[in-house]
């Protein structure tokens, strides 16, 4: 044995059906299945994995949650179908929650659509949809003050839709909902649900972003929103890194 590998931390604990979710995510798309396609069986992801069908059972349950898999009883497991507005679902037919590659490139799309959000809104934004920006950020801060991670997380989520409901573009509205639903994929498939180290500095910086759409300024809210976005994203980063040599 090596002394970096005497040094190395031990492996963070993984729950066999979170693991088991990422491999059934992979098989899709390794498989090249597409949305309506039908799956192998429980029995046949349990022989494949290695695994028994209650853990497959548990991980077909959160892939249904997150809206990538679909269980019809007595007719088996089929890849998600719906559509939605932008044939949506299609993105993530191909989407590996754990895979730093994909997630800079779902970054990448989230800077390019809130960057653009946040100027429109600058612009467009009512007084209504002003009141609905900052009162999303206050539920965000209470959620991380009170250590309430769903409060945080629906704060999180208002915040950004409603910026986009500003922006008087529907179609900005769907890509940033598709986005951040992919965004909660890894963060439930790939981190275990966890907030991130980067949540203190998320109330700051929605904080600048709601005072530049507030003031009207378009560009301050565009720079806002990249900082923003950049950050959040170093923040999943060196989760996804930490994770990936730990195991």
């Amino acid at each position: 044995m090596t002394r970096d590998e005497e040094a190395a931390p031990p492996a963070p604990y993984r729950p066999g059906y979170e693991v088991v979710a990422e491999q059934i995510l992979h098989l899709i798309a390794e498989l090249d299945l597409r949305p309506g396609d039908r799956m192998p069986t429980e029995v046949v992801l349990a022989a494949r994995m290695g695994t028994s069908r209650t853990v497959v059972r548990e991980a077909v349950k959160i892939l249904s949650a997150i809206g990538r898999v679909r269980a019809h009883k007595g007719r088996g497991l089929y890849v998600s179908d719906d559509e939605g507005m932008l044939g949506a679902s299609r993105w993530g037919g191909f989407f590996l929650p754990a895979d730093l590659d994909h997630v800079y490139m779902l970054f990448e799309f989230r800077r390019v659509q809130e960057t653009a959000a946040g100027q429109l809104a600058a612009a467009n934004a009512t007084p209504a949809e002003l009141r609905a920006i900052e009162t999303a950020a206050e539920t965000c801060r209470q959620g991380h003050l009170t250590g309430q991670s769903a409060l945080f997380d629906r704060g999180d989520d208002d915040f950004h839709l409603c910026i986009a409901t500003a922006s008087h573009n529907q179609f900005l509205v769907a890509a940033v909902r598709e986005a951040r639903r992919l965004q909660r994929q890894t963060n439930i498939i790939g981190m275990s649900g966890a907030v991130g180290g980067h949540a203190a500095d998320a109330i700051e910086e929605h904080a600048a972003i709601y005072r530049a759409i507030r003031d009207g300024d378009p560009e301050e809210a565009a720079r806002a929103a990249a900082v923003h976005l950049d950050n959040t994203l170093e923040d999943y980063r060196r989760e996804i890194q930490r994770r990936l040599f730990t195991r």
